[in-house]
């Protein structure tokens, strides 16, 4: 059978109480220990228990961490037979002298109390004593978008003491950087945690002078492909997507209209949907560079299609008045029409002169020739041809179909190159 030692009651066996034990009615912990001498060093060291928000709007994250403070307190050293640590919780604190250490640039922050409060008080028998408590706190953070979203922030928690100058309190890290720990676990959802580091330094204030201020420093960089998914695809997707027009025949007006209307007014929603989730920064962002120039993109494929339907207008109107020209200089009837496309000899045109409109072959299966009426005077074939051929070039100099062929080729090839710098700049 096991033996089991009972462990002796020590509360029994003080008959007095802990202010007796630590003789704390015998000085004034008003005053830091050793009043009046040298700067008490105090000792920091910190474990990061999470990291739990970063907002880009507010400019602040919000770190829950374990704050513990080492210093030396003659005041508080006891008698001990075995030199064993007494532990203390919260209700000790009030009585004793401790560091006030507070956070610089903090927002909001506070002592978690739940069950009890996250404090406890650990004193040794030569007065050594550590301070722990478990602290949540929002503090700014100024953050650079001019890369965002590819994008790294580096982000510090600052401490510092609010009364005792360096004269008065030495505050350092008490195992440089092991000083400080984080947990494995730790991860964000648009952040990749990259590096953890203290640093210290001294903090200059006109009115009241210099102190010892230690930091708490940690490099982020953003996760890259949620931004590819709702905002990189989508606008690459929209700036192809006016390109289809290009494809659609020139007549088809509704068809063409209605996508680069509809494709313009799709960008305007991604480039306000991620402005509302951005803070309102006077500079440019790498992310408003792409979403722009490709709203350029897509407004320039409208501008376009309005360039081949103004063409093609003024081009109807001058056909329209080359042919009132030939009609009007031949004074043939228009029951002596033909359709002529250069290949005739000038017996077959008089042998075809009999023929009407009607029974020649439609204008519109014949593309290629040009309607003209048979002027029956003395007037030269070299004339003749002249105005043809005239009127033929004036056909291909304005052709308007060329816009398209033309755009076919530079819009997607120049949206590649823009593409190909831009990834090679900012990634």
């Amino acid at each position: 059978s096991h033996i089991f030692k009972k462990n002796e009651d020590l509360t029994k066996a003080w008959k007095g109480k802990t202010e007796q034990l630590l003789k704390i009615d015998e000085h004034d912990f008003t005053m830091r220990p050793a009043f009046g001498g040298p700067a008490i060093p105090v000792g920091v060291d910190v474990q990061v228990e999470s990291l739990d928000s970063i907002s880009e709007v507010d400019m602040d994250f919000t770190m829950t961490l374990y704050l513990r403070h080492y210093w030396k307190d003659e005041r508080l050293s006891f008698p001990s037979t075995n030199n064993k640590s007494r532990t203390f919780d919260g209700r000790l604190v009030e009585k004793i002298w401790v560091p006030d250490v507070f956070f610089v640039h903090s927002k909001r922050s506070f002592i978690h109390d739940t069950t009890t409060d996250n404090i406890m008080l650990r004193v040794f028998p030569d007065g050594h004593v550590l301070y722990s408590m478990r602290v949540t706190v929002t503090a700014m953070c100024n953050m650079d978008f001019s890369r965002f979203p590819l994008d790294s922030q580096t982000c510090s928690l600052e401490l510092e003491s609010y009364a005792y100058t360096d004269e008065d309190l030495m505050l350092y890290w008490k195992n440089g950087n092991e000083s400080l720990k984080t947990d494995e676990k730790i991860s964000l959802s648009q952040f990749l945690i990259q590096k953890f580091h203290t640093t210290s330094r001294l903090a200059f204030y006109s009115s009241t002078g210099w102190y010892n201020r230690l930091y708490i420093n940690f490099t982020l960089r953003r996760h890259i492909f949620f931004f590819l998914l709702q905002t990189y695809f989508p606008a690459t997707l929209m700036v192809m997507l006016s390109w289809v027009s290009f494809w659609i025949d020139r007549r088809a007006v509704p068809a063409r209209v209605s996508l680069g209307i509809t494709t313009v007014l799709t960008m305007s929603t991604i480039i306000t949907g991620v402005n509302a989730s951005m803070p309102r920064v006077s500079y440019i962002k790498a992310v408003d560079i792409y979403l722009w120039v490709s709203f350029v993109f897509v407004f320039l494929s409208v501008l376009e299609y309005a360039a081949v339907n103004y063409l093609t207008t003024v081009q109807e109107r001058k056909e329209r008045k080359l042919r009132e020209r030939f009609s009007c200089s031949c004074g043939i009837p228009h029951s002596k029409t033909m359709m002529l496309d250069g290949n005739y000899s000038e017996s077959d045109a008089n042998s075809l002169a009999g023929y009407t409109r009607n029974q020649m072959v439609p204008e519109e299966e014949k593309p290629e020739k040009v309607v003209v009426h048979l002027a029956m005077s003395n007037e030269s074939n070299s004339s003749r041809k002249r105005g043809l051929k005239g009127h033929v070039g004036l056909r291909i100099i304005q052709n308007t179909h060329a816009i398209d062929k033309y755009s076919r080729l530079i819009f997607p090839g120049t949206y590649i190159v823009f593409n190909l710098i831009y990834w090679s700049v900012f990634s």
